[in-house]
Parts: C-alpha cells; sequence; structure tokens
C-alpha cells in the first residue's frame, strides 16, 4: 500500500510537466534579462511561452480553440529555434 502511495505522488503528469517547464524557462529567461543578456532572455521567454501554449492544446475546457493554439505553439517554436540559431552565430 505505501509503494502505491509513493509511486503515485510522485509521478508527475504530462500536463503539469509542460506547465513546469514553461514555469523553468520564463524564470531562466527573466533571469538572464536581470543579467542584462536579451539575447538569452528572448530565447528562454520564448522557449517557456512554447511549452505554456502547448500545454494548452491538452487541456479539455479549450478544445474549441485547440487549431488556433497548435498554430501559435509552432510559431513559437519555430522562433525558439531561429533565435537559437541567431544566439550560436553572434554569442560564441
Amino acid at each position: 500500500m505505501l509503494a502505491y502511495t509513493l509511486k503515485h505522488t510522485i509521478h508527475m503528469g504530462s500536463l503539469n510537466r509542460q506547465y513546469l517547464f514553461a514555469l523553468l524557462f520564463i524564470g531562466f529567461g527573466v533571469y538572464q534579462g536581470i543579467k542584462n543578456d536579451f539575447l538569452e532572455f528572448s530565447l528562454y521567454t520564448v522557449a517557456g511561452l512554447s511549452f505554456f501554449m502547448n500545454a494548452l492544446t491538452l487541456e479539455p475546457k479549450l478544445a474549441a480553440y485547440k487549431k488556433v493554439l497548435v498554430i501559435i505553439t509552432w510559431v513559437l517554436i519555430i522562433s525558439a529555434c531561429i533565435l537559437f540559431l541567431y544566439l550560436l552565430q553572434f554569442k560564441f
């Protein structure tokens, strides 16, 4: 019984994991903004927003807006990729 309780207490659903990654990326982006590194700030913030929007596509209450949310998610993912390539080219 204890093992069953621990397994379900530690288990994190995929939806919660998406929100956690979004929070971590946005938090690290804010940290980069405080350090005045605005290129990395924009990269981490856009990546965090893409995780957040991807999590919103899985919400049952937003099923009517799923197509729009998926389009916004892909635009953010592609933007994060372009920012990453720009960062690699000009920062390193």
